[in-house]
């Protein structure tokens, strides 16, 4: 009995050893997986900043060649005035095949792109008027020669222009100094020791200094290129967040805009800033014909979000609930909302009016936008307040809202619209205002509603210098 135990303790650990086996495998299997991962976006990012850098290499190259090609001529000035006159026409020579070299170089680099070969012709510059200038201080007194201060302008015109790193800055100061010390020992004049250190001092101190300057100047080129990923994610993320915000408010707005006895035309311009515009037309099943228009505060997807809470509150009571008031269909959506606001910890709020048309009078209930009414049979133009508040504001809004009445008659034209219609402003900060926008209506009365919705729309449009915020308008003529 005691044998059996012990082997059956034992069978138990070595299924615990193999599992924590399995486990550890799997763990290791993970940590190679999220290694390679990482490398492999570390090469990424690598080669996306190696690309970065030449591009600016490149478009660098072109000040550099420029420069060369305009100095080098320039300092023949120089020239003729310190240096003896028998040295002047080799030394002319030299500055012109320096100054044609240059000149095709630029012409080269203008024809070509960025590449892995652009760090070439940096250095091709170094050679070419370093070269140039050891060849002069040849002539004119080798390393005894103050000549030599030229490299100096090299080195540091090339250097400091160019994004190299320290390592490619070694190289480059490294063959500028060597051209100066071989040319010279191999076909230079006597020296004095004392002059070479003096001036190998100074052409290694500029060296350094340059060198040191190139690897602070990479590290904040390659920050900057970081900081230009990071923004670019955030870029992407935002115009992400705004595209889904611009789907959300395209597809809350209906697909027919007809109800039996009644004309309509309504048209959704958004900005380029997403904000909360909302209109809905709805016919139930039962012959209920009603109309909603309003504006979230705020822009993007919380906006966005509170729209579909409502109009999926407000679809919902008003299919479900035959012969319900604007105002009891407004105060179940400010339920929804408000329930829904506290959830997400969110401070927005709606205006909003919600219109049930029946034969002979439209009943309103809600805050929003002055009603603007076009009367037919008097010519007249008039305007209707909205009472009540805004949803989303409080719990219970029961004693700040009520239906309002309001008779209509065949041919008259009811104008709803959002902030942005009046809020339009033009280059002078000039409003367009609620006159103005009565003054179209009445001016486009006898056209059919969709042209006088174009018209109005147009003026608008025509009004403002920049559209800044969402704008909404509809236009319902009352029937037979």
């Amino acid at each position: 009995m005691y044998t059996k135990v012990i082997m059956r303790v034992r069978f138990v650990q070595r299924r615990e050893n193999r599992t924590m086996s399995e486990e550890q495998r799997n763990a290791a299997d993970d940590r190679r997986r999220s290694k390679r991962r990482k490398f492999k976006r570390a090469n990424v990012l690598s080669e996306n900043f190696d690309k970065h850098l030449q591009g600016i290499t490149h478009e660098r190259l072109l000040t550099l060649t420029a420069l060369g090609f305009a100095l080098v001529p320039l300092f023949f000035i120089l020239d003729y005035y310190t240096l003896p006159k028998e040295t002047l026409f080799r030394i002319g020579t030299y500055r012109l095949i320096s100054t044609l070299l240059l000149l095709a170089q630029f012409f080269v680099i203008r024809q070509t792109r960025p590449g892995k070969l652009s760090y070439l012709h940096g250095n091709f510059v170094s050679i070419n008027v370093a070269g140039i200038i050891a060849l002069m201080i040849v002539d004119i007194g080798g390393f005894n020669s103050s000549y030599y201060a030229g490299l100096n302008l090299v080195m540091i015109a090339v250097n400091l222009l160019l994004p190299w790193n320290a390592f490619h800055s070694t190289i480059n100061c490294t063959m500028v100094i060597s051209i100066y010390i071989v040319l010279n020992i191999w076909s230079g004049p006597d020296y004095d020791h004392r002059i070479l250190f003096n001036n190998l001092f100074f052409l290694f101190a500029t060296a350094v200094i340059t060198i040191s300057i190139n690897y602070v100047k990479h590290r904040l080129v390659r920050q900057e290129f970081l900081l230009l990923i990071e923004l670019k994610k955030a870029r992407d993320a935002l115009w992400s967040e705004i595209e889904l915000a611009k789907r959300i408010q395209t597809a809350l707005l209906p697909e027919k805009e007809e109800i039996e006895g009644y004309e309509i035309a309504a048209a959704m311009t958004p900005a380029k800033e997403v904000g909360g515009d909302y209109y809905d037309v709805i016919e139930t099943s039962n012959g209920e014909k009603w109309v909603t228009i309003g504006d979230v505060s705020g822009h993007g997807v919380d906006s966005g979000l509170i729209m579909m809470m409502a109009q999926t509150s407000i679809q919902a009571t008003v299919n479900n609930g035959s012969g319900a008031s604007p105002s009891e269909i407004l105060k179940k959506a400010n339920k929804v909302i408000r329930e829904n606001l506290t959830r997400l910890g969110s401070d927005h709020y709606m205006t909003i009016m919600a219109i049930r048309f029946d034969e002979k009078v439209m009943t309103v209930a809600g805050k929003h936008q002055d009603i603007i009414i076009y009367r037919s049979l008097s010519n007249k133009i008039e305007h209707i307040e909205t009472g009540g508040t805004w949803l989303g504001i409080t719990d219970d809004i029961e004693k700040h809202i009520k239906d309002t009445f309001i008779p209509l008659d065949k041919g008259d034209l009811v104008l709803l619209f959002t902030d942005g219609i009046t809020d339009a402003t033009n280059e002078h900060g000039e409003l367009f205002g609620q006159e103005r926008l009565e003054n179209a209506l009445h001016q486009f009365a006898d056209l059919t509603v969709r042209k006088i919705l174009e018209k109005i729309l147009c003026e608008v449009s025509t009004f403002q210098k920049d559209q800044m915020d969402d704008m909404t308008l509809m236009i319902i003529r009352k029937g037979t």
